[in-house]
């Protein structure tokens, strides 16, 4: 459940006397190469700027993107079925099984659908869907991937990351935002995607297969340090994040697969391209979700989020988007956070298995950003040291469109 707040009350208060850190006009980002030379190769994009007093046009988009959040939080249905997963699909996501996703059977009153390409690309909506792991929920996820409005990795399960995305989409396009998938959600949802099908099969390339890969990943940021990259440790997770799929998710949809070079797959046909015109990027902690508007306050998307923890919180106030750096080396200070007995600063290799993934997007405050993560399906379910994560895939998106000077607010 989403933590209801009076959104408008609690940024008017938070706004007063905030300053904005001064950056330049907006100007599309250029990419910045960050040398393993560095020291810190994160803090070159947190630059320090001179305050300057917020606008009142800055303040007029903020208030009226806090009254769209305010009125999307109030219009939570709690009991909405797809609020919270089994326990039985919750394990299947959490741990992958050997156990086919064809064995996972729709509640007596479904419209039979199968766990096979057709079946998937031709499930409809029912009443009653309930919780759980169903073909129509793994199609619903594509064409929600697919209208900005993510609901992080794929896995054909109900759950909150569902019913956040389910909910943006509904604000999006002028639904009542309850977050339960209703017949309206539905047939908007299959006028937006088309003809397209949700899922595809796919041939393994050799390329796929070309890596490189890693045996493993330590958890110990010291022996991170020392290998030469963090990279995917298997063809399969670099293929569930091509896919933007949940790895067991991609295995279950291939039990006969040995994922091998010619082995074809069914996969997520995901291409969700963000609209231009980000203007405002909120940060909303309560309901772990970064929520995208336009320069006409209208919200436009939405991505699932780790923002911060008890023990490394979030910044509050608002801050601006000063610049984007792929495949960064990511310097570990234990000035910020204690990892394992690490005292010492660290510098860790590029890599999509890194504790920033392989994309870091800088904010006006000191070793703050926006970045990926090493563990997609943790999404939203888990804690950051402070910044927002979002999956690789995500935070690539926002990476490739966003820019420089559009304001971060983070909201409690």
């Amino acid at each position: 459940m989403f933590v209801r707040t009076v959104l408008a009350m609690s940024l008017s208060c938070m706004l007063a006397g905030t300053a904005f850190a001064a950056a330049p006009a907006e100007q599309p980002l250029k990419p910045q190469v960050v040398s393993s030379a560095v020291a810190d190769p994160i803090d070159p994009l947190a630059t320090t700027a001179s305050s300057a007093e917020i606008t009142q046009q800055e303040q007029q988009d903020l208030n009226q993107a806090s009254k769209t959040l305010d009125d999307l939080q109030k219009a939570e249905n709690a009991l909405a079925d797809s609020g919270s997963a089994s326990s039985a699909s919750a394990a299947q996501s959490a741990t992958p099984t050997t156990t086919s996703a064809s064995e996972a059977t729709p509640p007596a009153a479904a419209v039979k659908a199968s766990w096979t390409l057709d079946g998937i690309n031709n499930a409809t909506w029912y009443e009653n869907i309930g919780k759980g792991q169903f073909p129509v929920y793994a199609r619903a996820h594509v064409m929600l991937s697919n209208s900005y409005a993510s609901p992080g990795a794929i896995d054909g399960s109900s759950g909150k990351n569902t019913l956040k995305a389910i909910s943006t989409f509904q604000q999006i396009n002028g639904l009542k935002p309850t977050g339960e998938l209703d017949k309206a959600t539905w047939d908007a949802l299959i006028a937006k995607q088309g003809s397209r099908p949700a899922f595809v099969e796919y041939t393994i390339t050799a390329a796929d297969a070309k890596g490189p890969f890693a045996k493993s990943i330590p958890r110990d940021y010291a022996l991170q340090a020392k290998m030469p990259g963090l990279y995917y440790t298997s063809l399969v997770e670099m293929l569930a994040e091509k896919f933007h799929m949940d790895e067991g998710f991609l295995k279950q949809l291939n039990p006969k697969s040995g994922f091998k070079v010619g082995d074809r797959i069914v996969v997520a046909n995901v291409s969700n391209k963000l609209p231009e015109d980000i203007h405002l990027i909120v940060a909303h902690k309560g309901a772990k979700q970064l929520y995208l508007f336009n320069s006409r306050n209208q919200m436009i998307g939405s991505f699932p989020a780790s923002i911060g923890s008890t023990s490394t919180p979030s910044p509050t106030g608002t801050y601006k988007i000063t610049g984007v750096a792929r495949n960064p080396h990511y310097s570990y200070s234990p000035s910020n956070f204690i990892q394992g007995n690490n005292t010492k600063p660290l510098s860790l290799p590029p890599g999509p298995n890194g504790p920033v993934g392989n994309i870091w997007i800088g904010l006006s405050k000191k070793s703050f950003g926006i970045h990926g993560t090493p563990s997609p399906s943790m999404i939203s379910k888990s804690y950051s040291h402070g910044c927002i994560r979002l999956t690789n895939w995500d935070a690539n998106n926002l990476g490739s469109k966003v820019k420089s000077g559009v304001t971060v607010k983070f909201l409690e």
